[in-house]
């Protein structure tokens, strides 16, 4: 990386965050193949998704490319990071002026998401997490929180973790066990969610559970010992 301009640099650095199991040694590696050397403006910008895959899956063993284990969305974004298009993800929410007391009998949600508002990011590479503020029959999205500064952490999960620390819950579609570890200890309990979906419809879907919390959200909502372990009896 030593020879890249600071932004070029960053446009790989994006890229490798949202191609899970590629780190940037591995991801020069793989555009050094596919566009030659010395990495500049016009070479990133020749990258295509067929290219890019076809070159992961080469490293892998896999010659089509086929059974890499990245989804083709995050490869799309991937492609457009090393465009030096990281500005433009026009579909990201808007997030809402939000206090505390705002939503009574609510829990705080961090989504984690690489475009929009979709729920399709790992924990340990998504670009951001966006933050909701949920009730059973309400939500807001409060905040957007990018990643970026984890990078640059000693212990990048742990620094994810506290990023999220006034979160009730987190949407991921994947999470190894030492960072689930981390954010269990952070009182955050952590939902894998394998098949990319809307924020917002998951959500939704989530709001069913409002009805017969578990002991832990029942904590979280603020109910009491009886309520919470009548609940407990209910599961």
């Amino acid at each position: 990386m030593s020879q890249l301009s600071r932004e070029l640099a960053l446009r790989v650095a994006l890229a490798s965050r949202v191609l899970p199991g590629v780190d940037v040694p591995k991801l020069i590696s793989v555009l050094h193949e596919k566009v030659g050397s010395p990495l500049d403006d016009e070479k990133l910008k020749a990258i295509t998704v067929t290219n890019l895959k076809t070159g992961i899956g080469s490293l892998d063993g896999e010659e089509d490319g086929e059974d890499i284990g990245i989804g083709l969305e995050n490869i799309k974004l991937a492609v457009r990071y090393l465009w030096g298009e990281e500005e433009g993800d026009e579909d990201l929410p808007q997030a809402m002026p939000y206090k505390e007391g705002d939503m009574p009998e609510s829990i705080r949600v961090a989504v984690a998401s690489n475009s929009g508002s979709l729920l399709n990011g790992h924990f340990g590479s998504c670009i951001r997490f966006l933050v909701y503020q949920l009730s059973r029959d309400d939500y807001r999205l409060i905040d957007i929180r990018s990643t970026v500064e984890a990078d640059s952490a000693d212990d990048r999960n742990l620094f994810r973790a506290s990023m999220i620390q006034d979160c009730h819950v987190l949407f991921v579609q994947s999470i190894g066990g030492p960072a689930a570890a981390k954010v269990i200890r952070a009182d955050i309990y952590p939902i894998k969610v394998p098949d990319v979906i809307g924020a917002v419809e998951k959500l939704r879907e989530f709001q069913q559970v409002f009805d017969a919390p578990p002991p832990w959200m029942a904590k979280a909502l603020g109910r009491g010992p009886e309520e919470r372990k009548r609940f407990a009896a209910h599961e």
